[in-house]
C-alpha cells in the first residue's frame, strides 16, 4: 500500500541503492559504442543483452541470499529450547526467496535503464512481490504457531482449546489474504478507500444474502467456545450417533458406525440437543433376565446371588452400584433387573466386559437348574378338555 505516493514496501536503503545503480548505469552507457545504442522494438541493443543477464544474476543472488538468511536464522533457532522457531525457519524458506529476489530486482533494475513506463511497471511488480512475501511469511507463521500450539502439553491438557485455536487460525489466514489483496490493489493504483467502501456496501449485500452462511460461521465459534464436544468425541445428535471427524467454519462432520459421513450446519447444530459420550466418567450395565415361570424361589435366589457376586468381583465396578432385584412376576416369566456402574470411559472395553458378564449370567442360570423364559399362554376352550399350553414354534 502507499502513503503519499511512497510504498511501505520500499525501504529507504533500497531507494538509495537504486539511485547509486542508476548513476552507474548512466556512466556505463556513455562508454558504449553507437552500434549498441541502436533501438530495436523500443529497447537499445545493449538493453536486450543486459536484461536476461540481470534477471539470471538476480535469481542466483536471491537464492544464495535466501540460503544464507535461512542458515543464520537456523543457527539462532538451534540455540533455543523450543522447536517452533526451527519449524518457522523451514516454513519461511520460499518467502525468503521471493523477498530477496524482489529486493535485489529493485536494486538491479536501473542497470538496464528501461524506458520510464516499463521501468515503472517493473518496479511496481517488484514492490508487489515484496508485499506478497511479507504476507506469505505471516500466513506461514500463523500455520506453524497453530501446529506447535496444538501439539503442546498445555493444549493436550485442554483439548477444547485446540478447536478454538484452529478456527482463529483460519480467520487470521483469511484476514491476511484479504490484506494482501488490498495491498496489491493499492500498488496497482486503485484507491484503497474506494475499495473498502465498495467492500462495505458489498459486504452488507452479502450479509443480507448469506445469512445462513454467517449463522454457520458464528455457530462454529459458539461450539468452539462452549465446547459441547470436540473432534474425536463419540456423540449423539438427534438420531445420528458417531464420531466427530471435523468441526469446520460452516459445518461439522460426524462419522457414523456405518462409516457414512453426516454433515450438519453449525448454525443448526448449535440449537440441537447434543449428547456426548466422551465425557462419561462411568458406564452402566443394565439387563433384564426373564426366567421361566416354573423357577422356584430357591433357584431364583441362587441366580440373583450368583449374578450379584459376579458383578461385585469385577475390578472396575463402582462400589454400591450393584443391584440385582426381582422386579416383576409376569404372565410367563419372572423378571430380574440387573444394574451396575463401571469405571470405564472406553466404549470398546465396556462392550467386551458386557459380553463377558452376560455369559456369566447365563452360566448362573444353568447352574441354578432353571432356564430363560419365552412367551407362553394357556388357552381354555369352553366345553373341551383341560387347558392347552401354547408356545411359539422352536427352530
Amino acid at each position: 500500500m502507499t502513503d503519499g505516493g511512497v510504498s511501505i514496501f520500499e525501504p529507504a536503503p533500497v531507494r538509495r541503492a537504486e539511485v547509486v545503480v542508476e548513476h552507474a548505469s548512466s556512466g556505463l552507457r556513455s562508454l558504449m559504442p553507437d552500434s549498441m545504442l541502436e533501438r530495436t522494438l523500443g529497447l537499445e541493443r545493449w538493453q536486450w543483452l543486459a536484461l536476461p543477464l540481470v534477471v539470471l544474476t538476480v535469481a542466483v543472488l536471491g537464492l544464495l541470499a535466501a540460503r544464507v538468511t535461512e542458515a543464520v536464522a537456523s543457527r539462532v533457532a538451534r540455540r533455543t529450547q523450543t522447536q517452533t522457531d526451527d519449524q518457522l525457519v523451514v516454513a519461511l524458506r520460499n518467502p525468503f526467496r521471493v523477498l530477496w529476489f524482489s529486493l535485489l530486482g529493485r536494486i538491479a533494475s536501473p542497470l538496464v535503464s528501461l524506458p520510464e513506463p516499463v521501468e515503472g511497471g517493473v518496479q511496481r511488480l517488484l514492490r508487489i512481490g515484496l508485499g506478497l512475501a511479507f504476507f506469505w511469511a505471516l500466513v506461514r507463521a500463523v500455520s506453524v504457531w497453530t501446529e506447535s500450539f496444538s501439539g503442546s502439553a498445555w493444549a493436550n491438557a485442554r483439548p477444547g482449546s485446540r478447536a478454538l485455536v484452529s478456527l482463529a487460525s483460519r480467520v487470521a489466514t483469511l484476514s491476511l489474504m484479504a490484506l494482501a489483496v488490498l495491498a496489491t490493489l493499492s500498488e496497482l493504483g486503485y484507491s484503497v478507500t474506494s475499495v473498502l467502501a465498495g467492500l462495505g456496501l458489498g459486504g452488507l449485500a452479502l450479509a443480507l444474502g448469506a445469512q445462513k452462511t454467517l449463522e454457520n460461521v458464528f455457530g462454529a465459534f459458539a461450539l468452539a467456545v462452549d465446547q459441547p464436544f470436540r473432534e474425536g468425541d463419540l456423540v449423539k445428535v438427534e438420531d445420528v450417533v458417531g464420531t466427530v471427524e471435523t468441526i469446520g467454519l460452516r459445518s461439522t462432520r460426524i462419522r457414523t458406525y456405518e462409516r457414512t459421513l453426516v454433515t450438519i450446519p453449525n448454525g443448526k447444530l448449535a440449537d440441537l440437543r447434543l449428547e456426548s459420550f466422551a465425557v462419561r466418567d462411568r458406564l452402566r450395565l443394565q439387563q433384564t433376565l426373564s426366567l421361566e415361570f416354573g423357577t422356584t424361589a430357591t433357584q431364583l435366589k441362587a441366580v440373583r446371588d450368583g449374578i450379584a457376586a459376579a458383578l461385585e468381583a469385577e475390578p472396575g465396578v463402582v462400589k454400591g452400584s450393584v443391584a440385582v432385584r426381582l422386579v416383576k412376576i409376569g404372565e410367563s416369566s419372572l423378571e430380574l433387573d440387573v444394574s451396575a456402574y463401571f469405571q470405564l470411559g472406553d466404549l470398546d472395553a465396556f462392550r467386551a466386559l458386557r459380553e463377558k458378564l452376560l455369559l456369566t449370567f447365563l452360566e448362573n442360570v444353568e447352574r441354578a437348574g432353571t432356564r430363560l423364559a419365552y412367551p407362553t399362554r394357556s388357552v381354555q376352550l369352553a366345553g373341551t378338555g383341560p387347558a392347552v399350553e401354547v408356545r411359539p414354534p422352536t427352530k
